[in-house]
């Protein structure tokens, strides 16, 4: 929920900006590598949008 807004306001983030904007989330994952990737490519528009639409060329409609 933390990068919808972030993703809208700033669709090119560096890592660094990345790192900033989920800094007050915490995670016992890898430190946050697959987020960060994850991140990444969403803001590039090859994951999941921040509309909370499906990845872009999946062929299954979102719901309504």
């Amino acid at each position: 929920m933390t990068l919808v807004p972030f993703l809208k306001e700033n669709p090119e983030p560096s890592e660094e900006e990345i790192r900033e904007a989920i800094a007050g989330n915490l995670c016992r994952c890898t430190g946050y590598t697959k987020i960060i990737e994850a991140i990444e490519l969403a803001a590039l528009g090859r994951g999941p949008d921040v509309d909370g639409g499906r990845a872009a060329g999946d062929p299954v409609a979102a719901p309504p």
